[in-house]
């Protein structure tokens, strides 16, 4: 194409100007493209200061070549960040094993709470239901931070525990299990969501909160008819602010289960893939009586329950990292 790549692809020059980040370059680019067409037209005109004319057409075209590869910087890094994940929604749900299950739910979602905070991330409740006798049946948190996703992305799977439950008489083992699911939040969202296709629900928070509580409808319940998909927000006293919020949990939801189906169809060409990915996939077992956790996908064990529990994660995430890295 050349003739200084036809001034630049005037599509992306178009862009440039319309973005905010690149507006003022733009300018000084046009600027010193108005000198080089100039010091063109001379160099055509007059041949005895062509050969100055020449020597500053160089500078310019190179001028001019860098400006346009600083804006293009810009650019696609303003559009890495709309994909990149600024936090997560973290839902942990009871499975296998009654109460006890539901204990262990909420000992998981507190370990992930206890890691954020002492990260210094922002934490928020989206929602919460409780079992008769304490813990999750299922909760969602909002933890924020554009270093959560890639802490926390490898906790997606089914977790099992094996120990004693306090209301076990006769001393024995019982396994009971938990899925967790990781769902990064975007600004730009990969996937379209048709309004018409959602479904609204309002009804009264539960749990602490006050009059208001009882008096009116905050909570929010959206329910997505393609997929059956379903959330429900009731962190905030405004109804608008848990519509708001419950949209971005959806949204999540689908992101997160669309990424699911393409990494099943291409899991067979994947070469570097911890695990499967899928949030039916046990992944790991915590093992009170022999203070063991064992994560079965990179077969590696830890003697730290209850360190880890408290929410010191970081050896754990260290290891899963450092396999991901083996295996390029």
């Amino acid at each position: 194409m050349t003739r200084t790549d036809m001034e630049h692809d005037q599509d992306k020059l178009k862009e440039f100007k319309e973005n905010h980040k690149t507006q003022y370059l733009v300018s000084v680019y046009d600027a010193e493209l108005k000198k080089l067409e100039e010091a063109r037209e001379l160099a055509a005109s007059d041949p005895e200061m062509a050969e100055l004319a020449q020597e500053e057409i160089q500078q310019l075209e190179k001028q001019l070549q860098n400006q346009f590869d600083e804006m293009d910087r810009i650019i696609e890094s303003a559009k890495e960040e709309e994909t990149k994940p600024y936090g997560v929604m973290l839902e942990v749900r009871a499975g296998a094993g009654g109460d006890e299950a539901a204990l262990f739910a909420e000992e998981l979602a507190n370990m992930y709470i206890a890691y954020a905070q002492g990260k210094k991330w922002q934490t928020a409740a989206s929602h919460k239901s409780t079992a008769p006798m304490g813990g999750y049946k299922e909760a969602a948190f909002e933890i924020l931070s554009p270093n959560v996703y890639d802490a926390f992305r490898f906790e997606t799977g089914v977790h099992r525990v094996q120990r004693v439950p306090v209301t076990e008489k006769q001393g024995r083992i019982h396994t009971s299990t938990a899925s967790v699911a990781v769902l990064p939040m975007r600004k730009k969202p990969a996937v379209h969501i048709d309004p018409g296709d959602i479904d609204m629900e309002f009804s009264r928070s539960g749990g602490a909160g006050g009059q208001n509580v009882n008096k009116v409808e905050t909570a929010v319940r959206l329910v997505h008819r393609p997929t059956g998909v379903d959330v429900r927000c009731e962190a905030n006293r405004s109804q608008q602010k848990n519509r708001e919020q419950a949209m971005t949990i959806l949204i999540a939801k689908l992101e997160a289960a669309h990424e699911e189906e393409e990494a099943r169809k291409h899991s067979q060409v994947r070469s570097k893939q911890i695990g499967t990915g899928d949030r039916s996939e046990k992944i790991r077992t915590y093992n009170f009586p022999q203070n063991r956790i064992t994560d079965h996908r990179i077969k590696e064990s830890w003697h730290t329950i209850e360190a880890t529990l408290g929410g010191d994660l970081q050896p754990i995430i260290d290891a899963m990292h450092a396999a991901e890295d083996a295996l390029e």
